[in-house]
């Protein structure tokens, strides 16, 4: 927008002939002009009175305040721009469009408010020695007119200026985490470059992670070019990306002797575990031998494959640890550790077979020898969950009693079983198992809904 200056009043010139008696007398001009009226001849200055001194005078004040007026508003829209185009810099949204579209939509009210005040101080020279009282007047006005449009433009300006804050604030924000995020960035990559440097100065490899520190050397490349090429927001997001995937390389190189030893362990520790369980596998052959000869087909016909099962578990675990040897060796530590995972959960598994198989034998011959405490034991459970759904009712909710009554149906059933001349122990077992499971829900149907009643 285009400054108005303001023309530089003008003291009245000296008329010629007085300027020329001046240089004969050689008299001060200040002393002649105190002479007496004689010299006052043809090209003087016209004098006014009064009045037209006075609204020269109030014309002049109008000038003065229109010209601060301009100059505050030019001020203010300077200011506004520069808020603008940080919000613009960092912000897409269309809020941040929206403000961009209302400022230009401003610049042209206060655009239109100056052209109204230039040419009200372009059509009146206060300086004219010949100014007539009307002129000066007529000048007061127009320029009075140009100051409060003036004043009002930067009023709707204000306005404008104050709804930005949110906007502008946010921006700001952004553009104060800007440096500190993109040094962090460069940081971090300085961090993850020495802690590779050291962990490879012990001898061991981290090929894998030094590739992923060299792929985020574009990024550092685009973060060196400045947010005034790439944008504001996607540099920080740059950097924050950077920061994250050299930490994470940093963490893991820091961390990579450790791994090393901690694989070490393990491979120690599960060829220890596999060989036990080939000496226990052993041991289940004879367990199978006296269930076959003492208790009835059901309690041990889903474990025959025990055995080949073990075997081939072991079998597998064992080639999956010579695996994970050579990766280790290799330094091929995910290799090794996902090699690992596999050969413990082999072993797991092998390990819950050999059990259930013992696990079996010592729980039939307890039962066989006294299935009373088995009985009371689910008895207890079903009275005890009785007791509960009674509390503070006169008659049970029908949801509770009627699971609770079967239990007890099914617990005779079971019972029943026992008796004839070779009794399904394992049956009996599983059955009593699952009579408690469904009397334990109902106690925690109870419980939740008198919960959720008190609350």
């Amino acid at each position: 927008m285009p400054r108005a200056h303001r023309p530089r009043r003008r003291l009245p010139r000296t008329p010629g002939p007085l300027r020329d008696a001046l240089t004969l007398t050689g008299l001060p001009l200040l002393a002649a002009l105190a002479l007496p009226a004689a010299f006052a001849g043809g090209g003087t200055r016209r004098w006014f009175g009064g009045r037209a001194e006075s609204q020269r005078a109030e014309a002049q004040a109008a000038k003065d305040a229109a010209a601060a007026a301009f100059y505050e508003l030019d001020t203010a829209q300077r200011d506004l721009r520069i808020s603008i185009e940080t919000i613009t810099a960092v912000d897409d949204s269309p809020a941040a469009r929206r403000a961009v579209a209302d400022f230009d939509a401003l610049g042209r009210r206060i655009d239109e408010a100056s052209r109204q005040y230039i040419s009200a101080v372009d059509a009146h020279d206060l300086d004219r020695d010949d100014l007539e009282a009307s002129a000066a007047a007529r000048a007061r006005t127009e320029l009075t007119a140009a100051k409060e449009e003036l004043g009002r433009v930067k009023q709707e300006l204000d306005r404008f200026t104050d709804g930005l804050g949110p906007l502008l604030g946010k921006a700001e924000t952004q553009l104060a985490r800007l440096a500190p995020a993109v040094e962090r960035a460069r940081q971090a990559l300085l961090a993850a470059s020495n802690a590779l440097d050291s962990v490879r100065a012990t001898g061991l490899k981290a090929d894998d992670l030094a590739a992923r520190l060299a792929a985020l050397s574009p990024e550092l490349t685009k973060l060196n070019q400045g947010a005034g090429q790439h944008g504001v927001p996607q540099t920080l997001e740059r950097a924050e990306r950077v920061t994250r995937g050299a930490e994470a390389v940093r963490v893991e190189a820091e961390r990579l002797p450790e791994r090393a030893a901690e694989i070490d362990h393990r491979l120690v520790s599960l060829r220890t575990r596999a060989q036990a369980l080939t000496t226990r596998s052993e041991q289940v052959d004879p367990i199978l031998s006296e269930l076959r000869r003492r208790f009835t087909v059901a309690c041990w016909q889903d474990l025959q494959r025990v055995p080949d099962i073990a075997a081939e578990n072991v079998r597998q675990a064992e080639t999956k640890l010579a695996e994970a040897h050579a990766a280790r060796s290799e330094q091929r530590w995910a290799d090794a550790t996902a090699l690992l995972s596999t050969v413990r959960a082999l072993l797991n598994t092998t390990d819950e077979a050999v059990s259930a198989a013992g696990d079996r034998l010592h729980r039939l011959n307890a039962v066989q020898k006294d299935p009373q405490q088995e009985i009371d034991r689910t008895r207890f459970a079903i009275r005890d969950a009785q007791r509960l759904a009674m509390a503070g009712r006169n008659t049970p909710d029908p949801r509770h009693a009627r699971p609770l009554d079967d239990a007890v149906s099914r617990l005779e059933r079971a019972i029943a079983t026992l008796d004839g001349r070779h009794p399904d122990y394992w049956h009996f077992l599983t059955e009593t198992e699952a009579v408690r499971r469904a009397v334990s829900r109902v106690v925690s149907l109870i419980r939740d809904e008198r919960g959720a009643a008190g609350h």
